[in-house]
């Protein structure tokens, strides 16, 4: 498997990036500047290769995930504070949200669409696919920090929400402030028009497909604009990618989120490290939500006893996955869903259900029949998270959503998130904020 051993020993040559007090943390040191496509190349591998996964560590915070008092101390003492939504007074030893390495990314993408012109030793369809792949960088590192460090899109007057920094440029001694959270949408969007002028490369082999391709655009797009709640765009969208793409894995044979995956898009992130899956357990109310007749129930998990429930779709690049076929078919019902088009919502739903079901969808189809409008958008979101369980969506997707009360216990104490409550936010980093002052405002 190739999967970012592409990386040249030179890309960190070419650009050090290193601490300073800085708003970004960063500063480049290095003397030798990159001016070859190749060169390029290195310096956008090392980009894609330091993207955080940060999406696995927020799913610690959602109803996903069980921890107990088998875990080891040091486990426990990286994650209980995430996993108990106690943001206040975490423990010194809290595993940290990966803000400075979202901004490496973004130098990386702001200097390589700054270098267009000056590249050198390269076809002009090469530089034009770097440069676009660092919009979609630059698209998605935003769109991920956002989805962080800010209120859910549909969940406030984005007009006037703060969010994150919005960072357009590689110079890295400016002070930023926290754009708003229109703002900072409004970039994605942009960013993701530039990608698709500039992107000009189909498919990537495995092991090189984790970097972003010509579907890769409108794939995020339908993300994007779903959590924007722009149904119609988003549906839109969902739709050219399945005219391109829509056959969807046997899961019998390939799990959904393998790399290579005959599903797989864009297998970029590996959400849930070889730490975050030795070290957690799936909750035994999600559990519930995968019945006997769903393949994925064994395919996804390892029930060792009642209580000890195992994740067997994460530990290891072979899990690299950021968009698939399975997600763009879910997209296009929960919006199908919200255009009141409820027969195609119902289609897209049924789609993938008869590829996970032991009796192919059979059940499913005479359920979601009998089924009024407000129970087929519970079953679409039900079917989301099963579907994408552990994949980075499913705190995403209850920010997004309901926010509902959710409830747990560690030994014997209660610790609850209310519906609604302020902590479906994750604060900015105190490390950042230390930094940068005004990012506290």
């Amino acid at each position: 498997m190739k999967l970012y051993k592409a990386i040249l020993p030179a890309a960190v040559a070419l650009i050090a990036l290193t601490g300073c007090d800085s708003f970004l943390d960063i500063k480049p040191v290095g003397k030798v500047i990159p001016t070859t496509a190749e060169e390029f190349r290195s310096l956008i591998t090392e980009a894609y290769n330091t993207v955080p996964n940060d999406r696995g560590l927020a799913s610690m915070r959602s109803d996903e995930v069980l921890l107990d008092a088998t875990m080891s101390s040091n486990d426990l003492g990286s994650y209980l504070d995430i996993w108990r939504w106690n943001d206040a007074t975490p423990d010194e030893n809290t595993a940290t949200f990966s803000w400075r390495q979202f901004y490496h990314v973004l130098f990386i993408a702001n200097y390589t669409i700054e270098s267009e012109r000056l590249m050198t030793g390269g076809s002009s369809a090469e530089i034009r696919q770097m440069v676009g792949e660092a919009y979609m960088l630059r698209a998605y590192m935003h769109f991920v920090l956002a989805n962080l460090h800010a209120p859910a899109y549909t969940k406030c007057d984005p007009a006037s929400t703060k969010a994150v920094p919005l960072k357009l440029d590689s110079d890295v001694e400016g002070m930023l402030g926290r754009s708003t959270l229109d703002e900072i949408y409004k970039s994605i969007l942009n960013d993701l028009d530039s990608a698709e002028d500039y992107l000009n490369v189909e498919t990537w082999e495995p092991g090189y497909n984790y970097r972003f391709n010509t579907l890769s655009v409108d794939a995020l797009r339908s993300r994007v604009l779903l959590y924007m709640g722009l149904w119609k765009d988003s549906l839109e969208a969902s739709k050219r990618v399945l005219a391109i793409k829509n056959t969807l894995s046997d899961i019998n044979s390939e799990l959904p989120n393998q790399y290579n995956s005959v599903e797989n898009i864009v297998a970029l992130e590996q959400v849930m490290t070889a730490q975050y899956a030795r070290s957690v357990k799936v909750d035994r109310a999600f559990y519930g939500l995968f019945t006997s007749s769903d393949l994925r129930r064994s395919k996804y998990f390892n029930r060792v006893t009642s209580s000890n429930i195992l994740i067997d779709k994460a530990g290891s690049n072979t899990y690299s996955c950021t968009l698939r076929v399975g997600e763009m078919l879910l997209n296009a019902a929960e919006a199908a869903w919200h255009e009141e088009e409820y027969d195609n919502a119902a289609e897209y739903l049924l789609t993938l259900q008869r590829k996970r079901f032991n009796d192919g969808g059979a059940a499913k189809e005479q359920a979601v029949a009998a089924m009024d409008k407000d129970e087929l958008l519970e079953e679409i979101l039900t079917e989301r998270a099963r579907e994408l369980a552990f994949e980075g969506h499913r705190w995403f997707d209850l920010r997004r959503t309901t926010q509902p009360r959710i409830e747990r216990t560690f030994k014997g104490e209660k610790y609850v998130l209310e519906e609604g409550d302020e902590r479906y936010t994750i604060r900015i980093p105190s490390s950042a904020i230390t930094a940068n002052p005004g990012l506290a405002d």
